[in-house]
This record gives C-alpha cells, sequence and structure tokens, in this order.
C-alpha cells in the first residue's frame, strides 16, 4: 500500500488549519494510505517549546516518523551531491519514500530533481 510521504509544507498547512490540506490528509485516512515522514522533517515544523501546536501534534500521533540515523543522513548528503541541491530535509524525505508513494511538498522542484536523482519511482505532489 502506498503512502503519502509528508515534507514541512504539509505540516505547516495543517499547523494553520487550512482545511484543504486536513480534508487531504483525512480522506488518505479512510482509504488506508499511511502517512510517513523522517524525524527531521518534525525538528524542522514543532516549533512550541509549551507544545500548543494542538493541530500539528494530531497529526504527529498518525504518522510514521522515520529516524535520521547515520546511514540515512550519509545518503543524504551524497544524493544532495549528486543532484546539486542543497537541503537535507528534503533529501530525507525523498530517502524515506517507497515505490509508489506521494510526496507532499511547498518544493516540488526540488523534491522531484532528488527523486529523479534517486531514481525514486514517487509522485512528488504541490501542497
Amino acid at each position: 500500500m502506498s503512502a503519502l510521504v509528508l515534507d514541512a509544507g504539509a505540516f505547516v498547512a495543517v499547523d494553520r488549519g487550512e482545511r484543504a490540506m486536513i480534508a487531504r490528509l483525512r480522506a488518505a485516512e479512510r482509504h488506508g494510505i499511511g502517512l510517513r515522514t523522517s524525524a527531521i522533517v518534525v525538528a524542522q515544523v514543532w516549533l512550541d517549546p509549551a507544545g500548543r501546536q494542538a493541530l500539528l501534534a494530531r497529526l504527529l500521533g498518525a504518522v510514521d516518523v522515520r529516524p535520521v540515523d547515520d546511514r540515512l543522513a550519509r545518503d543524504a548528503g551524497v544524493l544532495l551531491g549528486r543532484a546539486g541541491t542543497a537541503d537535507p530535509i528534503d533529501a530525507t524525505a525523498v530517502l524515506v519514500a517507497e515505490a509508489g508513494d506521494r510526496i507532499l511538498t511547498s518544493d516540488p522542484g526540488d523534491l522531484r530533481r532528488l527523486a529523479d536523482t534517486a531514481g525514486a519511482r514517487v509522485a512528488v505532489v504541490p501542497c
């Protein structure tokens, strides 16, 4: 079963209460489509030390958050060098995606370039 891989833009949209993104994620849940991201994406969007990002906290409870270990970090660095891009967070989002997944992102250009460079069989979807 394919999953939606969430880049920071998807989380920011939920945190802002954007109804279209919330509806999209609810539809995915109804259809049994999993949600996935990397831990470094969470670091990018979790900004409130008091934990008042209630919508974001609720969403994170339903997301498979993959750790960024030494191997993933090195693979992300190699991918960045090959693609000629500079954002390691984007690279980890591509690398946690599996064949058939869709990556929701506010930066489709860079994510497509990274996915193409990695040979990832994924769809990059603007959010």
